[in-house]
This record gives C-alpha cells, sequence and structure tokens, in this order.
C-alpha cells in the first residue's frame, strides 16, 4: 500500500481501512517503510483479513491531503458446487438450453464445454455457447444424445481450471420434426438497454431457436452498421472494439427461417469516467480577499463534485488548509488536492542583492527581480542618475518583475534599483549593468582551402567569446580546438578563428538488419582512415545490410547509400546468458533467473537454455534442465543452503561456450531462535541498554538482517494494577548484540522481547524482561486558569499533570509584576508543599496590576516544565445597589446588559429562580388540581350506580357471552376470580376470542406453530393445552360460541 507525500514541516501519515482509523503500527505482521505512509501487507497465509477499502491521510500544520480509495480484494479459490443434475429429456427438433452457472473468480474467465474424454463440443449454425457460458442448442438431433456435457471454467490469471459435474442430454427421435418460426433464446424479450464505458468492447449477442435453423442478420437503426464492426460465433455475435460516442444508438438482430422471423432491438449507451475539465489549483491570497477553487469534470453520466477539507467533509472554512474535490460518477472517481493559504506577507524579493550583469551594445540584457508577497507587489526599477522609473520603449518589466532592456546603449550602464510594495511593507535590491562594445573585422584568405576570421573583443567577455561559422546560412558544427587545427585562436584582444577541410581521419561501418529492427542503423564497427576494408564480427542468421560514415576533426559525414543484403548462415550461440540471480522466496524452493540473449545473439532458430545446478562443496552429480523461458524453479531444495548454478544457451546450432559458476542460496525461511540471556541496563529516566546473547547461524535460515526490539509499558509505579500498552519496535539491522531504546516514560515498569529477523521474517520473541525505569520530573500541568481577580487577591486553579513522572511533592508557584514597562518585578515565590492542592489564593497584590504567573509540578527529582498565564487586577470597587433582570431562559448562554456607565466597574452574579414563585406554574397546579376533583366524583357517582345488582347474581351470570350481554353499566366493575375474565374483556377485534382456561400457559398466548430455544427446553411443555382453546364467533347481534 504506497502512500509518499512531502510538505514543510515533515507531513505525519495515518490510513483509513472502511472508513475507520487503521493504524499498520499496531500489527505487527505488516511491514512499514521509514518517513513514508507505505506498508507491506506479506503473504503468509492470512491475506483475507486485511480485505478492505483503504485510504491514505498526509498531515501536518497547514492542513490534510489525501488519496484515492484503494480497494483490496482477495479473491476465494472458485469451484462449482457439488449438486446432481437430472438428465435432459427433449424431442428431437426442440430447443435445449444447457447452464454452466460458472464460479465467480478473477478476469478474464474462459469458458470451454467438452466430454469427458476432453474432446471440444462442435459447435456451428446450431449448437453455440453464449456469452454467459450456456450451451445451446436451437433445435436437438437425435446425434446430440451425450451422458457426458461438461463446463470447464478457466481463470488464466490464477492458473486454475474447474469442471462441472457432467450432464446428460437424451434426444427422443420421432418420425416427423414439427417446423417452426424462430423464437430468441437469449437475450428474452423485445427490446434491451446496453450500457459501457469509452473504449470497452461492445458485446451484443442474438441465440435462436426454431427449425429449421434461423441464421442471424444485424443491423443499425438510421445507420450504416460501423466498419469496426466484427460479426463472430456463426454470427449470432457482434463486436465492436474500443467504443466512443458514435457507437450510440438502436441495433437490431434478425433470426429468420423459411416460417418468420424473431427480432430484438439493443439500446446502446456509451458513458465515460470522470475527466477533469479545471483541476483545482494551490492558491496563495490575501485576507479579505475572494478564493475562488474551481473544479468541474465531465463524463457520462455527469460526475457528482464533493468537496471536502482536509479530508473530512467541509464544516467551517480555513485560511490554511488543503481542500479536496471529488467527482464521481458510476464508471470511476478523480481526486485533486489544493493548498489554500490565506494571509498576507510584505514583500520578500527572491533575487540576491548587488548582482552583476554584462551586456553587448546593441544586444538584449534581463535583470531579474523575483518577488514572493501577499497580496500582489508592485515592482518598479529605478537608475541611480535619474529622478524616476525607467521608462520608454526599449525597457520593459515583466510581470515576475525582472527589468528587460532592448538594444543595450553605452548610456544605460550604471546601478540600478527594483522597487517592491504592497499594503503590508516595501523591499527594494540594487544590481549593477556593465555594457561593452565589440568590433568585428572579416578577413578572407583563399589558399589552401584556409577560411580565416579576426575578431576584436573586450577581454572581460573572454569567457563567454563565441565565433560562429555558417555555410549556405546553416550553422556549422566545430569541434574547438585552441591553438592547433582546424582552429587556430590568438591571444589578447585578438580572436583569429580559421577553418581547414580536411580528409576523413576514421570511419564509421553501421549496420540495419529486416527481422526484428527494420529501419534501425547501429554502429557496429569504427576503422581508421587509412584502411580501405575491414573484416566484420556478425551473428549469426541474420540478413544484414551496411554502410559507411567519414569522420574528421571538424565532424562527421553523410553516410553512403546501403549495401546490398547479406543473410549470414545459422550458427551455435557464442555467448551464454549474463546477470544470473538466485534467490529463494520459499523455504524449499530456489528461484533463477538471468538476463536472456537478445533475438540478434540468438544466432539461429530454436533457443533454448539449459540450467544445471548443484549444492556447494557436495559431492553429486550436476542436476540439469532444458528451457525456453529464461527463469526456472528448483523444488524441495533443504533451506538456505549454498548452490552452484550455471546456464548454458543453445540452438539448432548446438551449444554456446562453457558458461560460468555461479553461487547463490535456496529460499530462506524464519529464523528458529531466539536470542539469549537478554538483559537491560537502566541509563536514565528514558534510555535503557539492552544485551543479549547472538543467535548461532545455524538457527537463522536465511541472510541476517538484524535484531528487533519489541516494548510496551506495563504501568506507572504510581498505579498497582498492570496494563498491556501500545507495543513500539524498533529495528538495529546487522549484527549486534546491544542496543539503546530512547523515549521511556519515567517512573515506569516495562516489559521487552529481543528478536532476530531475516529476509523472510521474524523469528520467536526472547523471553520477557521486566524492568522499572527511576523517577523524573513531571510535565506541565495540563490546565492553569485564573478564577477569580479581586483588587488585592487572585484565585489560581489547576490540574495535576497527566503524568506525574514520579511521587508527586508539591507545586512551585511564582510570580512577578510586569505591567507596560521594559522593567518587570522581583520574582516572588511560593511553595506548595501538599500535591492534592488544586487552588491557591495570591493575596497582597497591587490594584490595577498586571501580573504573571508560573506553576511547575514538583517530583522528588525535581520541577517539571512550567505553565503561565497573565492577569490584571482590579481597582477599588464602588459600592452601589443590585439590579435585577427580567427571568432569562434557562437554554441562552448570554444576556445583553444596557445603560451603563463608562469607566464604571461592575459586578454581576446570576441566580436560579424558583419555579414555584411563579404566577404561571401556580395557576397550572390549580387547573391540575380541580380536574383531578373532577374525576374522581365521576367514578364514585358510577360505582354507586352498580351497587342496585347483588352480588349473587353476578355470580350465577354464565361466562359464556350469551348470557353476559354486553352492558355499559358494568364501567369499573372487577372481578374477584381469577378464572372469571373481566367484562366487557371479550370485545375482540377479529370478532374471536379465547376461554379463560389458564394464566400461565405461554402457548395460549402465541401462534400454535411458535418454537421457542433451539435447545428446545420449551418445545412440549404445553401441547396439551392446544386442545382446550374455544373459539368465538360474533355475526350481527347474535352471540354463538363452538368448541
Amino acid at each position: 500500500m504506497t502512500c509518499e507525500a512531502k510538505g514543510n514541516p515533515k507531513p505525519e501519515f495515518w490510513w483509513t481501512k472502511n472508513g475507520e482509523e487503521f493504524d499498520p503500527y499496531q500489527d505487527p505482521r505488516l511491514i512499514k517503510e521509514k518517513n513514508s505512509g507505505t506498508f507491506v501487507i506479506p503473504n503468509t497465509g492470512n491475506l483475507t483479513e486485511y480485505q478492505g477499502t483503504y485510504r491514505c491521510y498526509a498531515s501536518n500544520k497547514l492542513g490534510t491531503a489525501i488519496t484515492e480509495e484503494i480497494e483490496f480484494v482477495v479473491p476465494h479459490v472458485p469451484k462449482f458446487p457439488k449438486e446432481k443434475i437430472d438428465p435432459i429429456e427433449v424431442e428431437e427438433g426442440q430447443p435445449v438450453i444447457l447452464e454452466c452457472n460458472p464460479p465467480k473468480g478473477i478476469p478474464p474467465l474462459q469458458i470451454y464445454w467438452m466430454t469427458i474424454g476432453l474432446q471440444h463440443i462442435e459447435q456451428d449454425d446450431r449448437v453455440s455457447m453464449g456469452l454467459n457460458g450456456d450451451l445451446f442448442f436451437s433445435n436437438a438431433l437425435e446425434k446430440d444424445s451425450h451422458r457426458d456435457y461438461c463446463c470447464f471454467a478457466a481463470f488464466p490469471k490464477i492458473r486454475t481450471i474447474v469442471q462441472k459435474n457432467a450432464m446428460s442430454v437424451i434426444v427422443k427421435s420421432t418420425n416427423s420434426i414439427m417446423e417452426r418460426k424462430p423464437s430468441l433464446l437469449m437475450p428474452s424479450g423485445v427490446k434491451s438497454k446496453t450500457q459501457l464505458v469509452k473504449g470497452d468492447e461492445l458485446l451484443l449477442e442474438c441465440i435462436a431457436e426454431g427449425f429449421p435453423t434461423p441464421m442471424i442478420e444485424w443491423l443499425k437503426i438510421d445507420h450504416r452498421l460501423p466498419d469496426r464492426v466484427t460479426i463472430e460465433n456463426h454470427g449470432k455475435l457482434l463486436s465492436i472494439d474500443q467504443v466512443d460516442e458514435d457507437d450510440n444508438g438502436k441495433y437490431m438482430c434478425k433470426a429468420t427461417n423459411i416460417h418468420g422471423k424473431a427480432v430484438h432491438y439493443f439500446d446502446v449507451t456509451v458513458e465515460e469516467p470522470p475527466q477533469w475539465v479545471s483541476e483545482p489549483e494551490s492558491q496563495l491570497s490575501m485576507i479579505g480577499s475572494d478564493v475562488l477553487i474551481n473544479c468541474s469534470a465531465t463524463g457520462t453520466p455527469q460526475p457528482t463534485i464533493q468537496w471536502m477539507v482536509n479530508g473530512k467533509p467541509i464544516e467551517g472554512m480555513f485560511s490554511v488548509a488543503v481542500y479536496q474535490c471529488e467527482a464521481s460518477n458510476r464508471h470511476g472517481t478523480l481526486l485533486a488536492n489544493a493548498n489554500i493559504m490565506i494571509m498576507n506577507l510584505p514583500p520578500m524579493i527572491l533575487t540576491e542583492e548587488g548582482l552583476k550583469y554584462s551586456a553587448v551594445e546593441g544586444k538584449v540584457i534581463v535583470m531579474h527581480c523575483k518577488v514572493f508577497s501577499s497580496p500582489p507587489s508592485a515592482v518598479t526599477w529605478n537608475k541611480e542618475d535619474s529622478t524616476g522609473s525607467v521608462v520608454g520603449p526599449r525597457f520593459t518589466v515583466h510581470q515576475n518583475g525582472s527589468l528587460e532592456i532592448y538594444n543595450v546603449e553605452k548610456e544605460d550602464m550604471g546601478q540600478y534599483t527594483c522597487y517592491t510594495k504592497n499594503t503590508e511593507g516595501t523591499s527594494a535590491i540594487t544590481a549593477l549593468l556593465d555594457v561593452k562594445g565589440i568590433q568585428l573585422n572579416k578577413r578572407q584568405h583563399f589558399f589552401n582551402t584556409l577560411l580565416s576570421c579576426l575578431a576584436v573583443y573586450d577581454n572581460s567577455f573572454s569567457g563567454d567569446f563565441e565565433i560562429v561559422w555558417e555555410k549556405d546560412d546553416m550553422e556549422i558544427a566545430l569541434n574547438h580546438t585552441e591553438n592547433s587545427g582546424p582552429f587556430g585562436k590568438g591571444l589578447g584582444q585578438i580572436g583569429d578563428w580559421s577553418v581547414y577541410l580536411t580528409l576523413s581521419t576514421e570511419f564509421i561501418i553501421e549496420y540495419e538488419e529486416s527481422q526484428w529492427e527494420p529501419g534501425t542503423w547501429r554502429e557496429l564497427q569504427r576503422v581508421p582512415g587509412n584502411h580501405g576494408s575491414a573484416v566484420l564480427k556478425l551473428y549469426g542468421h541474420v540478413d544484414y545490410r551496411f554502410r559507411l560514415s567519414g569522420v574528421n576533426t571538424v565532424g562527421r559525414g553523410r553516410p553512403s547509400e546501403p549495401t546490398e543484403r547479406y543473410k549470414t548462415p545459422p550458427a551455435a550461440p557464442d555467448k551464454n546468458p549474463e546477470n544470473i540471480q538466485i534467490e529463494g522466496h520459499l523455504p524449499h524452493e530456489m528461484d533463477i533467473n538471468w538476463e536472456p540473449l537478445s533475438p540478434i545473439e540468438h544466432n539461429g532458430p530454436g533457443l533454448e537454455y539449459k540450467v544445471s545446478y548443484k549444492r556447494q562443496h557436495v559431492e553429486e552429480d550436476w542436476q540439469e534442465h532444458v528451457v525456453k523461458r529464461h527463469s526456472f524453479v528448483v523444488k524441495d531444495t533443504p533451506t538456505f543452503v549454498p548452490y552452484e548454478v550455471r546456464i548454458q544457451a543453445r540452438n539448432h546450432q548446438g551449444w554456446g561456450p562453457e558458461p560460468k559458476v555461479v553461487m547463490g542460496y535456496s529460499g530462506e525461511d524464519f529464523p528458529s531462535a531466539a536470542p539469549d540471556d537478554v538483559a537491560v541496563e537502566v541509563m536514565n529516566n528514558s534510555l535503557v541498554k539492552v544485551s543479549w546473547t547472538r543467535v548461532h547461524k545455524d538457527k537463522l535460515h536465511g541472510h541476517l538482517g538484524g535484531y528487533r526490539i519489541n516494548w510496551w509499558r506495563l504501568r506507572s509505579l504510581l498505579d498497582s494494577k498492570k496494563t498491556h500498552g501500545d507495543k513500539h519496535t524498533l529495528t538495529y539491522p546487522g549484527d549486534r548484540n546491544h542496543a539503546m531504546v530512547p523515549g521511556l516514560t519515567p517512573f515506569s515498569e516495562y516489559s521487552l522481547i529481543v528478536m532476530i529477523f531475516n529476509r523472510r521474517g521474524n523469528g520467536p520473541g526472547s523471553h520477557a524482561v521486566n524492568f522499572k525505569t527511576p523517577e523524573g520530573v513531571p510535565e506541565k500541568n495540563p490546565v492553569f486558569r485564573v478564577t477569580d481577580v479581586q483588587k488585592h487577591t487572585v484565585t489560581l486553579t489547576w490540574a495535576p499533570p497527566l503524568e506525574a513522572n514520579g511521587v508527586l511533592t508539591g507545586y512551585l508557584l511564582e510570580y512577578q509584576l510586569i505591567n507596560d514597562t521594559e522593567e518587570v518585578g522581583v520574582l516572588q515565590t511560593v511553595d506548595i508543599s501538599n500535591p492534592d492542592t488544586t487552588t491557591w489564593v495570591l493575596q497582597n497584590l497591587e490594584a490595577i496590576s498586571r501580573y504573571k504567573f508560573y506553576l511547575r509540578p514538583c517530583t522528588r527529582v525535581g520541577c517539571g516544565p512550567r505553565v503561565s498565564k497573565e492577569s490584571t487586577t482590579t481597582p477599588e470597587a464602588r459600592k452601589g445597589n443590585w439590579n435585577i433582570s427580567e427571568a432569562v431562559n434557562s437554554s441562552k448562554t448570554f444576556h445583553v446588559i444596557e445603560g451603563l456607565e463608562l469607566g464604571t466597574v461592575y459586578s454581576v452574579t446570576r441566580a436560579k429562580v424558583r419555579i414555584s414563585t411563579q404566577g404561571w406554574f401556580i395557576g397550572l397546579m390549580c387547573v391540575v388540581a380541580l380536574l383531578t376533583l373532577m374525576v374522581l366524583i365521576a367514578c364514585f357517582v358510577n360505582r354507586n350506580k352498580g351497587g342496585k345488582y347483588s352480588v349473587k347474581e353476578k355470580e350465577d351470570l354464565h361466562p359464556d357471552l350469551e348470557s353476559q350481554g354486553i352492558h355499559d353499566d358494568t364501567f369499573c366493575e372487577y372481578s374477584d376470580n381469577d378464572e372469571k375474565p373481566l367484562k366487557g374483556s371479550q370485545h375482540s377485534l377479529s370478532g374471536q376470542i379465547k376461554a379463560e382456561d389458564s394464566g400461565d400457559s405461554l402457548v395460549d398466548y402465541g401462534d400454535e406453530d411458535i418454537q421457542f430455544n433451539e435447545d428446545g427446553s420449551f418445545i412440549g411443555e404445553y401441547a396439551g393445552r392446544k386442545e382446550k382453546k374455544v373459539s368465538m364467533e360474533v355475526k350481527g347481534t347474535t352471540n354463538q360460541s363452538t368448541a
């Protein structure tokens, strides 16, 4: 998982997995890279647990940048389900579909239909395989009867082929096959929609059944089929590679035979993933200005735009942050980060002060003044002997602040000043311009083919002086050789440059071959200029042609016309592979890789490599294998033992030269032993030295990588309860027996283990060693506040340090007067010896004075870092009367007080208002009491009305619905018998009720088929109750009961 970022300050990295925080450093199995967010998931057999969607974040104090989401999928090995497939019986002439239903796996998927004997099922107009893998018979014939139709699904990327259980087809013969018009087996219906992404392959399929076998025809409605269309699978499949917008439209397939036709319409839509139209850019803007971050994208369907800031949804604006724009549709996502900085800065000139520029009369000179500021600065240039800015047609001040002077004159020489100014300030630098002249005297001598040029120039230009020769207005490339041919250069102010036309001093022979790199010329050999022929060393079985070019001291001439082609006869290889690498990725394997011979080095057809290997220092024969690829894996090797390997090339003509022997090791395994005698020496309260005995090399099982120390904090020595804190790891490469572990918390108990590692991974950990760090000074107090300020007193409160790093003995409180003067008061000290103290009142302070207070927690070792606060004491308070505002809603967090006098000190307090004293509350309580009284009176009246019936009469009433009746005057009555229902309780919305047989049966209150716990604890306990249920039906006004 790669995540790299740069920034200042240096960014910190963190990850999320499936939207939740994921810390690779908490998993010791992951391999982390230093100064990076990248981590590696080793394939140790547990990849599945790391599946998910990842996103990396890189943060510093200026903001957070994020990556696009990374989806990590670990596919399972595909398998067909185990199933019994019944034989398919069909009459002759009827259609048949054999379903494959291949399992899911890593694309691409390849489907084959074969017999158990691996004979392919012959396909034609009548029998064909669909895109979904099913085998279609437009009409079955007697010869189609087989008992071993097998579907094979191949997944090339994982080198896996799986087979479905064999299927049997039985075709019953008939005297005459009923002919019929076509109908489509695939696809179904009359029309369908197809959506695909631009650049994908369009596949449209039509498979028809009927007798005689239908023929398929393809059309594009209102258009001609594109030239890129390919018709495959016996006319049943239309394909267009690399589709674009022009392929949108409606396509039709038509299946016809002598009895009719069937059609299907495909509505094809080509869509696109998002593409940037305007990608957001980083900006530096001034405070108060409008900042417009452009972000737009195109695609089909139109992408949706989502904004984030520092990797989170926007919930406010930040002056310095990283804004993210994410454009997405169903085909993909684009993400861009933009650094936005809103600040005001005075001009900073980045160009060096006092630069010296030299120019030649009549030429152009540019003097630089690069400025960084916010808002942008105005740049002007002045010359020392002029009153205003340099202006005129020969002067241009560019947008980047540079001054360009055209057609330089002697009068332009002098000192220039670049002034920059914005709302935040000004800045300036100076530059010196020196203008020189040059005189060219042309002189030509035409003797012995010598061309001369004499120039007079200023000595200060000797380093930049150059003379250019041209022929027919084309510059001649010359090799400059001082004071010798072909150039002679005078000294001082005279430059005399001459050109000699000389003969070739060397010939270059080039070749071009026609098989592997036709049209490419490569240098073959160089021959001295006094030679007229050369013997060339060539490769075998190559069709060559050659050309020659001459070289003299001036340069290289044009090549000659190529020769006729010459083909060399094949020969045995004249070299063997190089760069042989021997590695072991698994414990019992050895991977051998080498750089293959280039095609021209084959020297003939049939190139192969013989791989020979044997264990070093062991009397055994060479093991040999002949391969055509340039790699070989040796299986079943011992773990990490030295081998001798050699690779020899051969072709049909014979073997190459005797190969060299290369030494390497077989695969590594994890170390099998842990370091012994692990000891810890405490150096100070945050540093320990760890020592151990080295692991013997026989237990290493690989190349030594180094040692790792894992440690974790068990507890603070102030706490008796041990916990397993976060694990920390330090890696120490190389062979060593000790290391330092820094950054420990004082006054704590720790545990650590030491392990060795090789390229394969970590070995077992040593026995855990516990140790304690000595007492240290505390951390600073996390909270320190001024809570009450009076005329001569100040109250201070604080919270104890989060880590005392020892036994807290108290606090050191210091304070001093810091009024707005250069001098400060004497530092006063208060030694607070009670460690439980968190509040202190300082007295006898001066009124209307500003003080600074310092607090440091202390242990027996000393005092920790201090925190500070400032506060000003109040003036003498003037006594006045208390004013009371109106009641304030308790949900409000502020209240405005008006009518105050300027320069007057007020005291403000707040008091809770008793709700019982409020008028609205008293009125509400009176209404509630009155309503309660009325309800009690109504109940009492109804109770007396029911007294006219005798208790005996009510007891003799039959409990069925007919005898009980339904009367309103039973209100407020109740049953004193548990087996009698409440009167009126028989009113069921469904018109049915149950006889009150028992009150404790759970089954009576549920459906009859209810099953309880899976252990069957309640099943059958109340089975007998079900027979006693009574149903009642209510029809009109007649009550009937049936059991």
